[in-house]
C-alpha cells in the first residue's frame, strides 16, 4: 500500500515538474529577462511589459534594445516607441543610431525624425553624415565636346561634393551631378572659338559649372571641380566637310546619270522617228510612180547617188580608223 502511494506521488511530482518547466520556458520565451537586466544596468529604462508587448507585436526586442543601449551610452535620449515604430516601418535602426551619434560628434543638427525620414527614403543616412563631414570625390566619365573650329576635345573631371542633409529627402543623386557637369563641359567647349583656348585654360570648364550652380536640387553641394584630363580627339569639322563633299559628289553623279539616261531616251526616240520616216520612203516612191511624178531613170539616178554616198562614207570611216591606229 505504501509502495503504491509512493509511486503515485512520484508520478505526480514528475508531472508537476514538467508543467513547471514548461511554464518557466514559456515565461522566458516571452519575457527576455537577460535583455532586461542588460538594459537596466546600461541605463535604459524599459519595463518587462514593454518587452512582452514587443514579442506580441512580433518584434525582436534585441533589434530595439541593443541600438537603444548604444544611443544611451552615446548620450542620446531616444524614445523606445519611436525606435520600434521606425523598425516596423521597415527602417534600419542601427544606421539611424550610428548617423545620430556621428552627427552629434560632428556638431551637425540632425533630429531623429529627419534621420528616420532619410533612412525610409532609401538613402544610407550614416553614409550621408560621413560624406557631410568628409567630402567625397565623384569622377565623371570621359565627355566629348566640339569647339567652334571643329576640333573635338575629350575631358574628364573630378567633382568634390559634400552631402546636404537638408536636401537628402527628395534631392537628386550622383548621376544628376555627373550629367550636369558633363553638360557644363560641353557648353564651355562648344562656346570656345578654338580648341586651343580650352587647352590653354582648362579651368574655364570648372568655372562655368560652378557659376551655373549645377548642384541646385541635388542631395550634394559641389565644393570644387578639377579637370583631370583633356585630350584632343578627331577633327570633326574636316570630317563633316569631307562627308558633305562626298554627298555632293554622289548627288552630281546621280544628276549626270539622269541626264545621260534622258539623252539616250531622246536618241532612241529620234531613231524610232527616223526608222518610221524611212519606212514611208518606199510608199512615197510608189505613189510618185503611180502619179507619174517620178520616172524609172530618176529612180536609178537616186539609187546611184545613195550608193555613192554610202561608199564615200565607208571610205571616210576606214581612213579615220587607220589614222587612229597610226
Amino acid at each position: 500500500m505504501q509502495e503504491e502511494f509512493f509511486n503515485t506521488s512520484f508520478i505526480g511530482f514528475i508531472i508537476i515538474a514538467i508543467l513547471l518547466l514548461a511554464v518557466i520556458s514559456l515565461f522566458f520565451r516571452f519575457v527576455p529577462m537577460g535583455l532586461w537586466v542588460t538594459a537596466y544596468f546600461s541605463g535604459v529604462k524599459v519595463s518587462l511589459f514593454t518587452l512582452v508587448g514587443m514579442r506580441l507585436r512580433r518584434v525582436n526586442p534585441n533589434d530595439i534594445i541593443n541600438p537603444q543601449i548604444k544611443a544611451t551610452k552615446a548620450g542620446l535620449n531616444l524614445d523606445i516607441d519611436e525606435l520600434e515604430a521606425h523598425h516596423l516601418a521597415g527602417g534600419d535602426i542601427n544606421d539611424v543610431i550610428d548617423a545620430l551619434i556621428a552627427s552629434e560628434r560632428a556638431n551637425i543638427d540632425l533630429p531623429f525624425e529627419q534621420a528616420a525620414a532619410i533612412d525610409l527614403a532609401g538613402r544610407n543616412v550614416f553614409e550621408a553624415v560621413q560624406v557631410s563631414v568628409n567630402p567625397k570625390v565623384i569622377e565623371t566619365p570621359k565627355v566629348a565636346a566640339v569647339a567652334q573650329d571643329g576640333i573635338e576635345l575629350i575631358a574628364k573631371a573630378k567633382v568634390t561634393v559634400r552631402a546636404n542633409i537638408e536636401r537628402l529627402v527628395g534631392g537628386a543623386g550622383e548621376d544628376t551631378i555627373i550629367a550636369r557637369v558633363g553638360e557644363g563641359i560641353v557648353t564651355t567647349v562648344g562656346s570656345a572659338t578654338t580648341h586651343a583656348e580650352i587647352l590653354e585654360n582648362p579651368d574655364l570648364m570648372s568655372q562655368t559649372v560652378l557659376n551655373k550652380g549645377l548642384d541646385a536640387g541635388t542631395a550634394f553641394e559641389i565644393l570644387s571641380i578639377d579637370i583631370a584630363d583633356v585630350d584632343v580627339g578627331r577633327n570633326i569639322g574636316a570630317q563633316l566637310q569631307t562627308d558633305q563633299a562626298e554627298a555632293d559628289k554622289k548627288i552630281a553623279q546621280a544628276k549626270a546619270e539622269e541626264q545621260r539616261s534622258m539623252a539616250v531616251a531622246r536618241e532612241q526616240e529620234m531613231q524610232a522617228k527616223v526608222t518610221e520616216a524611212q519606212a514611208e520612203v518606199p510608199l512615197a516612191i510608189a505613189e510618185a510612180f503611180r502619179s507619174g511624178n517620178l520616172g524609172i531613170m530618176d529612180y536609178y539616178n537616186m539609187n546611184n547617188i545613195q550608193s555613192d554616198s554610202r561608199m564615200r562614207d565607208s571610205i571616210s570611216r576606214q581612213m579615220k580608223d587607220e589614222d587612229e591606229e597610226n
